[in-house]
């Protein structure tokens, strides 16, 4: 298996897609992260958190290029007001309430089809981020859902971080 790439099935679960999203996001960001860091140290004195869909345009598309590879859809139709980074996170489709100006967490969300079309479920990057400098203090992390409507996403969202705060 490569690490620097995450490798994908047909037949794969949303459970197991998440966890080789994990995979690859454990042993990739690091590396992106300190490539980039003094430009997007730079850039987010000029485009503040802008500078993270700089990075995460580095890191995220192959996970989407490899999801398609292997048969699944994670895209939706883009309206064209639409803000989107690392070719399928959609800003709109995203939440960032949690944590301090030095570690918050926005959450964004993409419904998964399999072949013939059918939701499988929904993966949940979540990305720690300072709003105080480019900073990001751990890997970014995919979480799942098997909800696939927009409101129960943002309900699962709200639970998962809710979890993690009382952890």
């Amino acid at each position: 298996m490569n690490k620097s790439i995450p490798t994908f099935r047909g037949d794969m679960t949303i459970e197991e897609i998440g966890a080789e999203g994990n995979r690859y996001l454990a042993s990739a960001w690091r590396g992106v992260y300190e490539s980039m860091h003094e430009s997007l140290t730079a850039a987010f004195r000029e485009i503040e958190d802008a500078a993270y869909g700089l990075f995460l345009d580095q890191l995220m598309p192959v996970v989407f290029e490899q999801l398609e590879a292997a048969g699944f859809v994670v895209s939706e139709n883009v309206k064209e007001d639409d803000f989107v980074i690392a070719k399928r996170l959609i800003f709109r489709n995203s939440l960032e309430k949690w944590g301090s100006e030095e570690n918050r967490s926005r959450v964004f969300w993409n419904v998964v089809r399999n072949q013939q079309g059918l939701p499988i479920g929904t993966l949940l990057t979540d990305i720690p981020h300072s709003h105080i400098k480019f900073d990001i203090p751990s890997a970014p992390v995919v979480y799942t859902l098997q909800d696939t409507e927009p409101q129960q996403i943002r309900q699962g969202i709200r639970q998962l971080k809710e979890q993690e705060k009382q952890a």
